[in-house]
């Protein structure tokens, strides 16, 4: 499909550049993540891409790690800076890198957690038909404040409308969620699934 060969070669485009204008800020932050947290500078996790395939998402770190034999709430590991980088979205800047390996697009439905894969309907695993993305619908249409299955509609609203001018619309709108910091919330995921 033409659609999908010029996307990629759009996000390949757009990321590398991004990246090369970017450099300071990556090395301001992880020098400062380093000096607030330690290393490593990244938060790596596995999430489910295109078909459910497994992939590693790269992300600035936020969160302190629990002591050992101890489980601590996100709200109490997350860091001041942390919650700057998450509330400027700075943390998912090393996504880029994602978008670069070909696990991501910049446009898609955000990649979620694994362990919600076997909760998923037949309709909602649709959101799988496409890779993920670094910004999509539902990202700009409430970010972490609507409820998964709200998510998911959007997910699936996208799939089934793809194409150039909602993946427009999509970009647009990030931006000015992002510098608006409209619908966002700091700590942890955003709801439980199906709530």
């Amino acid at each position: 499909m033409l659609y999908k060969k010029v996307k990629r070669l759009i996000d390949l485009a757009l990321s590398i550049t991004a990246l090369f204008f970017l450099l300071p800020i990556f090395l301001v932050v992880g020098l400062l993540v380093r000096l607030n947290m330690g290393g490593p500078i990244f938060f790596c996790q596995i999430r489910p891409g295109l078909s459910g395939n497994l992939f590693e998402m790269y992300k600035f770190r936020t969160m302190l790690d629990s002591p050992e034999g101890l489980v601590l709430s996100d709200e109490s590991r997350i860091t001041k800076l942390g919650s700057f980088l998450r509330a400027t979205s700075i943390d998912e800047l090393p996504e880029l890198l994602n978008v670069i390996k070909g696990d991501m697009s910049l446009i898609g439905p955000r990649p979620l957690l694994v362990e919600y894969l076997d909760k998923y309907s037949v309709t909602q695993m649709r959101r799988h038909e496409v890779l993920p993305g670094i910004s999509g619908l539902a990202q700009i249409k409430g970010r972490n404040n609507l409820t998964w299955n709200s998510k998911f509609r959007y997910d699936v609203f996208y799939v089934d409308h793809i194409g150039w001018r909602i993946d427009l619309m999509i970009l647009l709108a990030t931006i000015k969620v992002v510098l608006l910091r409209s619908g966002f919330r700091s700590h942890g995921e955003a709801k439980k699934f199906g709530k």
